[in-house]
């Protein structure tokens, strides 16, 4: 039965690591780039920095 455990123990740990490499995935996606940001559009050229 220790065997048995151990493996659920692994899962369990590979699950947990595994939520958060997407949870820190979602969180670089949404988060909003720095630099400097060049718009064109009807209203000319706009450069806003971030």
């Amino acid at each position: 039965m220790p065997a048995n455990r151990n493996f659920l123990y692994l899962i369990v740990g590979a699950l947990i690591v595994g939520i958060g490499v997407l949870g820190y995935n979602l969180y670089l996606a949404k988060k909003e780039p720095s630099g400097v940001q060049i718009n064109v559009g009807p209203d000319g050229l706009k450069i806003q920095s971030k």
